[in-house]
């Protein structure tokens, strides 16, 4: 049955190719859009979470939802010594967070201030490497601010300028003191840049009354996959009912349901897609076995089967099928690994979408044998399901009748 349906195969020329080219180009089409849209989420995540956002982050369970000084968490060196026990933690550090009003001579602004550990954040965010203008923090740095370039406009600010902090301490008294800019950042995250400003943990946990004592502490794991398992790990470490350990997906929820609808419409808009393939593959089936009535009723005449007849549809679509797939697979999996490691840059596009977390100018895609895998047997199945309708047709005639159809 095999040899018979090559032989088809090469008798109906037009046929052969034209089911051969579709077939090469959706799988094609489907594998480079998927490990693109996939990349796009996957760079989208981890430029937002290299800005600031850690993979998992550890608070006080009524700190995030209530706020405030009485749900810091009190003993952050326990806790980090419990963190060095854990396989996957590649980084973490303490962050202390508050609000207070930045004000010169001239303006004012509301901002975020948190005190951060210099050296661990190097590894664990980019704030150190979107530095634009003056140095990043060390541990002996003073009262030296670090601030978004969105602020530092907006305070009308120059490095080496004063800046007069008002906030509250972390017993709740009355904290001030005068900044100096030391260093100005920009992520490509707007509101993050308008409202963010740093301080050494090492001076502001003395302003702050803040020694041992941190707003959360935020961990940068070996690979986002397995998040979810470092973090039960975490959760049976700390074994404690008054500390909650989240990951990204519960701290980014509106990002990852952005994300989850992007796919959605994604796939939606590459199934329309793939059903036009579907039925341009089935009516040019279907218009060749219309064709071959008299042949399939002579086959059926000397003894062939409904299951002969089906087998040898079949072995054609699965030879001409896995032809064009051997062909794309290679094809495809080097556009996606050649563009995972060498993304596309357009100029421009995080300006243009920078509020929609977009950080970065570059479109990555994503290599992935598993993904690679299932589109490819995808593309098999559509053409599988495409001789269905051509094979009931053909059964529609009686042997006699079918070896007299014109």
């Amino acid at each position: 049955m095999f040899r018979l349906a090559l032989k088809n195969i090469l008798f109906y020329k037009g046929r052969s190719i034209t089911t051969f080219a579709l077939t090469f180009i959706s799988a094609m089409l489907f594998i480079v859009y998927v490990s693109m849209m996939d990349g796009s989420h996957k760079s989208m995540l981890e430029n937002t979470l290299k800005i600031y956002t850690g993979a998992i982050e550890i608070y006080h369970k009524d700190y995030r939802d209530i706020g405030g000084n009485e749900y810091l968490i009190k003993d952050v060196t326990s806790i980090t010594n419990k963190l060095t026990q854990i396989q996957g933690v590649k980084a973490y550090t303490a962050r202390y967070e508050t609000y207070g009003l930045l004000s010169t001579k001239e303006s004012s602004a509301a901002s975020m201030i948190a005190g951060i550990e210099p050296e661990q954040e190097r590894v664990i965010s980019s704030l150190a490497t979107a530095l634009r203008e003056g140095e990043f923090l060390s541990n002996e740095s003073q009262n030296c601010l670090y601030g978004g370039a969105g602020l530092i406009e907006k305070l009308k600010l120059q490095l080496g300028d004063e800046v007069a902090f008002v906030g509250a301490a972390s017993d709740n008294s009355f904290a001030a003191d005068i900044f100096k800019v030391c260093g100005i950042f920009k992520t490509g995250s707007f509101e993050f840049d308008l409202s963010s400003s740093f301080v050494s943990r090492n001076y502001f946990d003395k302003l702050m009354m803040a020694q041992n004592k941190a707003s959360y502490i935020t961990i940068k794991v070996d690979d986002l996959e397995n998040v979810d398992a470092i973090n039960e790990q975490i959760v049976a470490v700390l074994n404690d009912v008054e500390l909650e350990s989240l990951t990204w997906k519960t701290l980014m929820k509106t990002m990852v349901e952005a994300m989850e609808v992007d796919s959605i419409f994604g796939y939606i808009s590459l199934s329309l897609f793939l059903v036009v393939i579907f039925f341009v593959i089935m009516i040019y089936g279907f218009i060749n076995v219309s064709t071959r009535i008299k042949e399939f009723g002579v086959l059926r005449c000397i003894g062939f089967s409904n299951a002969h007849i089906f087998s040898l549809l079949f072995y054609e679509i699965f030879i001409l099928s896995s032809l064009a797939l051997l062909l794309a697979a290679p094809i495809a999996g080097y556009i996606c690994y050649y563009y995972s490691v060498h993304p596309i840059v357009i100029e421009g596009i995080a300006d243009m979408y920078k509020d929609y977390g977009i950080v970065s100018d570059e479109i990555p895609f994503n290599f992935d044998i598993l993904t690679l895998s299932w589109n490819l047997a995808l593309i098999y199945l559509l053409n599988f399901l495409s001789i269905l309708y051509p094979y009931f047709y053909i059964n529609s005639f009686k042997p006699i009748e079918a070896t007299k159809h014109v």
